[in-house]
């Protein structure tokens, strides 16, 4: 059997999937039902997005004008991850702006007031085990690995050396029934030799500051699969990190983005991530792709055909 999902993102602040509006109650219930299942490890994938934040930042809503939220999430997750024994970890303010326009150094010196900030507030939770990045990449952008020392550095030497994770995406082949020429041309993606050069790359700029590689590789295309993950279990394993994978339960197949994905291919995904040798499978996102609390009843039956594969009752946990 293929290895199980033992972590997730939490994704409340996003660009791409709707919210589940859920309240404390809620989210106690979804803390319940991911502990039922094994989960031990909770990312929260962004503190701050744009003008959005999960937490009463006031850095934020004076420098950015971001909103004051009605409830801190930072504040429950943390309390819930504790009560239900699970790491807690923090992913950073990501402006969709300033390091994607050559900005960087903005969004570096941004991003280190908010991590002097939540660690203020939140540093002494026992569930606060680290920190994630934000930034996500698929090749070597423009002084991405300079942004990423800068802000790993700092986290670093603020929470006295708790681990750091980036989860960057597998920008590759995504139309696996044409030719590998034509797949590049019209995809812009790299074929796995590529990205493994380019992540060699990065990684030799940043290994010493982080910790965890958790590559999502939903963008690898099902008949290269194999070879993206080797190589990212390579990349990580050559430089003394931690290789995770980060398995998406949504569906990029389809027309409607993103809906549950279909179980015959969640399958898939686990079983790849086992051959090649990851160390632990997190997904984005239980919550709302995979959970019997999801809004998207498809979400409810991927739980129950992913709990009879993996020998629980689900009828126990939802009951």
């Amino acid at each position: 059997m293929a290895m199980r999902i033992t972590g997730t993102f939490l994704d409340e602040i996003s660009h791409d999937i709707p919210s589940q509006n859920w309240g404390p109650e809620e989210w106690e219930r979804e803390f319940q039902v991911m502990q039922a299942i094994g989960i031990d490890t909770v990312v929260l994938i962004r503190c701050g997005y744009t003008r959005w934040m999960t937490y009463p930042s006031k850095v934020l809503a004076e420098r950015q004008g971001c909103s004051m939220p009605p409830l801190d999430l930072v504040d429950l997750y943390l309390g819930l991850s504790q009560k239900y024994g699970m790491d807690f970890m923090l992913g950073l303010y990501d402006s969709c702006d300033y390091w994607l326009n050559g900005q960087y150094q903005k969004e570096v010196d941004l991003t280190r007031q908010v991590v002097d900030e939540v660690w203020r507030m939140y540093g002494d939770r026992p569930a606060f085990k680290g920190w994630y990045l934000s930034q996500e990449v698929g090749r070597k952008e423009p002084q991405i690995v300079e942004l990423y020392r800068q802000i790993a550095e700092h986290c670093r030497s603020v929470s006295g050396g708790l681990p750091i994770m980036i989860s960057p995406f597998v920008n590759g082949v995504r139309r696996p029934h044409l030719p590998e020429q034509a797949m590049k041309g019209l995809t812009g993606g790299m074929l796995p030799a590529e990205h493994r050069k380019a992540w060699e790359e990065i990684l030799d700029g940043i290994a010493d500051a982080i910790d965890i590689l958790a590559f999502h590789s939903g963008g690898a295309g099902w008949e290269h699969m194999d070879e993206y993950l080797a190589a990212n279990t390579k990349v990580a394993h050559d430089r003394n990190l931690k290789s995770w994978e980060a398995v998406e339960c949504f569906d990029r197949d389809t027309r409607i983005f993103f809906p549950p994905i279909k179980w015959e291919k969640l399958l898939l995904r686990l079983e790849a991530a086992e051959r090649a040798g990851v160390e632990k499978i997190i997904t984005f996102e239980f919550s709302s792709f995979m959970s019997p609390n999801s809004c998207w009843l498809s979400g409810k039956n991927l739980f129950r055909r992913y709990c009879a594969w993996a020998g629980l009752d689900w009828r126990e946990i939802e009951s």
